[in-house]
């Protein structure tokens, strides 16, 4: 199987790569992706390793991830880009921008810091987990499973966009949920200390999420110098689906 990270190409222009937070795929950001190419962009939406459509893999760090990055642009021969990475994905776009900072012109990084956290997905693993597809037939049942863990409406339609059928009899979810349960601590690692990228870098932030600190400013200004951060009031975590015309106002303004 191909090494290449899967993705959707669309438009003309400077590349912009798009890339998705835990959990998510290339498909959580089409909307975007039109919106980008109409203002002169080449979009990729990637589906990082073990997620979407990408190759599984036993190995999951941010590590492995920038280079599976830096793999992609070179098979596609792209320089000069511009990077929007959400959560998870910001912090491979963190990484990759600091590491190759000739390749990137511009950084986006959507509600996370270049610091550690601490693991906080139990109640999704535990959900996931409980879900066995050798018995649930139905996507409605798979559904039900999560509502017993996971209240929250936005977060269950989320990982659903992940249950496919693998066969036309068996569902499956589309990440590496085995893989993922052994590297529960690499998705929360921060950035070396040491690793800075001095181009301009725009830090955007939900007024309601709680991943992005005012105390957090001094250590991104450590490692992005050139960083300027927005909020957008009244979303969370998900700011990008909950406020999709403030979070293009803002990226495009900043891309622009």
């Amino acid at each position: 199987m191909s090494n290449l990270l899967f993705s959707r190409i669309e438009g003309e222009g400077n590349p912009l790569l798009i890339i998705h937070g835990f959990l998510g795929m290339s498909d959580n950001w089409k909307s975007f992706s039109d919106k980008y190419a109409a203002q002169g962009y080449q979009v990729h939406l990637l589906d990082l390793r073990n997620h979407g459509k990408s190759f599984h893999s036993n190995e999951f760090n941010y590590q492995v991830m920038c280079h599976d990055v830096l793999a992609y642009c070179n098979h596609y021969q792209l320089n000069n880009i511009s990077i929007i990475g959400h959560s998870m994905g910001g912090k491979v776009a963190m990484l990759f921008a600091t590491t190759y900072p000739d390749k990137v012109e511009k950084l986006v990084v959507a509600d996370i810091a270049p610091k550690y956290y601490a693991p906080h997905h139990q109640a999704i693993f535990t959900a996931l987990n409980a879900v066995n597809f050798n018995e649930v037939k139905t996507r409605q049942e798979v559904e039900k499973i999560l509502l017993s863990y996971i209240p929250d409406f936005g977060t269950r339609q989320f990982l659903m966009k992940s249950v496919y059928w693998k066969t036309p009899e068996q569902l499956g979810f589309r990440f590496n949920l085995p893989v993922f349960n052994n590297n529960k601590e690499s998705i929360g690692e921060a950035l070396p200390n040491e690793n800075h990228f001095d181009k301009p870098t725009l830090f955007i932030r939900g007024g309601n999420s709680n991943y992005i600190l005012d105390t957090d400013w001094q250590n991104i200004q450590h490692h992005f110098p050139n960083a300027r951060l927005a909020t957008i009031p009244n979303v969370g975590h998900w700011l990008h689906a909950e406020n999709p015309f403030q979070f293009f106002e803002e990226t495009i303004a900043f891309l622009k």
